[in-house]
C-alpha cells in the first residue's frame, strides 16, 4: 500500500429521504478512501474501515490518525480499505450551506447522518456490511448509532472521545449555543448574509474551544497560552458557517442511543481521556460495561498525547484489537 495523501472526492446521491420524511434530491457527498478493496467469491468488499470524523472536522481529519492507522503505521500490513466521509450537514457534503437553504434546511438526527453514509456505501461501493467503524467525538454518535440502529452492519466498533447521549453539561452547552445563535434578528435573513451572524462565531467558538484540552492541560497552561491556542481556535472557525453549526448542534441536542446500547453485537473498543473536560469516565465510559458485551477500555492521561501527537501509547492496544481482522 504506497503513501499517498488523501484525495476528497465528490458523490451524488440522486434522492435521500430523511428520518422525518423530507427529500433531497442531487445530495452531495464527499469521501476520500486509502488503500485497495479486497472481495468476496460473491464481490462484496470485505475489508472496508470506515472513519467518522468531529464535530469541527471533516473526511480529511482521517489525515490526523496518520501515525496510528495510516500507510506508514504500524497497521499498515492490515490492509484496510479506510473509507473517510464528511457528515451530513458539514461544508463540501450536502449542508445547509452548500445547498444554500441556510434556515430552511431539513432537521436531520445522528440517524440521518449515518443513513446518508449507509447509502453512499451501497450507491458507490455496492457496500452495505463493513469490517469496522472509528468514530471520534461526533463521529462517536455517529458510531454508537450505527452499531445500535444496525448491529449486524460491522464486525468491530472503536469510539474515542465520545458518549452515547447529550446530557448535564453538554445539554447546557448545546442550549448556550442554540440560544446565541437564534439571539440574532438577521438567522431567517432571506436576503444576504449578515454580518451579524459572522460575528456571533467568536463567542461560540471561544465556548467550544473550552472542550477542547484535559483538565490538566488547562490547568497547567498560562492565561497568555489559554488566549494564545484560543484566538488561533476562533480564527480558524470564522470561516464556518453559522447554519451549518445550528443544525449540527440541534443533532447533537436530541442524541440519545443509551437504550438501545445492549443491541451492539460489534467487538467493541473504547477510548477515553480520564482527565476529558467534555467526556468522562464516570457518566460516558465506566457504564457502558454492563450494557455492551465483548467490550475494552482504553483509558490513557491525555496531557502528553496532546502536546506531542505522540500515538505510540496508542499502537499496542489497537495491535492487539485489530490482530483478528487482519486479512
Amino acid at each position: 500500500m504506497e503513501n499517498i495523501e488523501l484525495n476528497n472526492e465528490k458523490y451524488i446521491i440522486e434522492e435521500f429521504k430523511f428520518d422525518y420524511g423530507r427529500v433531497l434530491n442531487n445530495v452531495e457527498v464527499e469521501y476520500a478512501t486509502r488503500g485497495t478493496p479486497k472481495y468476496d467469491d460473491k464481490g462484496n468488499i470485505i475489508n472496508a474501515f470506515i472513519f467518522c470524523h468531529r464535530f469541527n472536522g471533516d473526511c480529511s481529519s482521517f489525515d490526523d490518525l496518520n501515525h496510528l492507522i495510516g500507510t506508514n503505521s504500524v497497521l499498515s500490513d492490515y490492509d484496510f480499505f479506510y473509507i473517510t466521509i464528511t457528515s451530513l450537514g458539514f461544508p463540501e457534503s450536502c449542508s445547509p450551506s452548500t445547498t444554500n437553504l441556510k434556515y430552511d434546511f431539513p432537521q436531520y438526527s445522528i440517524k440521518d447522518c449515518v443513513n446518508f453514509k449507509r447509502k453512499f456505501l451501497s450507491e458507490k461501493f455496492n457496500i452495505t456490511k463493513v469490517l469496522g467503524i472509528l468514530g471520534v467525538g461526533f463521529g462517536g454518535y455517529e458510531a454508537y448509532t450505527w452499531a445500535c440502529e444496525y448491529p449486524d452492519e460491522m464486525e468491530f466498533l472503536i469510539v474515542g472521545y465520545s458518549s452515547f447521549k447529550t446530557n448535564g453539561y453538554r445539554y447546557i452547552i448545546s442550549k448556550v449555543i442554540e440560544s446565541m445563535i437564534l439571539s440574532s434578528d438577521d438567522y431567517y435573513n432571506d436576503n444576504i448574509y449578515s454580518p451579524n451572524l459572522s460575528e456571533i462565531m467568536v463567542p461560540i467558538n471561544r465556548l467550544i474551544y473550552s472542550q477542547l484540552f484535559s483538565k490538566k492541560i488547562f490547568q497547567d497552561l498560562t492565561l497568555r497560552e489559554i488566549d494564545g491556542f484560543m484566538d488561533e481556535f476562533v480564527d480558524e472557525a470564522l470561516f464556518k458557517d453559522v447554519y451549518d453549526l445550528k443544525f449540527r448542534n440541534d443533532a447533537i441536542l436530541n442524541y440519545h442511543v443509551e437504550d438501545k446500547l445492549e443491541n451492539i453485537k460489534a467487538k467493541t473498543l473504547i477510548v477515553s481521556d480520564s482527565e476529558d473536560v467534555y467526556y468522562s469516565l464516570e457518566f460516558d465510559t465506566y457504564p457502558l460495561k454492563d450494557k455492551i458485551e465483548n467490550l475494552t477500555f482504553f483509558v490513557f492521561d491525555g496531557k502528553d498525547f496532546t502536546y506531542s501527537d505522540d500515538y505510540s501509547l496508542f499502537f499496542e492496544v489497537f495491535i492487539e484489537f485489530l490482530e483478528e481482522f487482519k486479512l
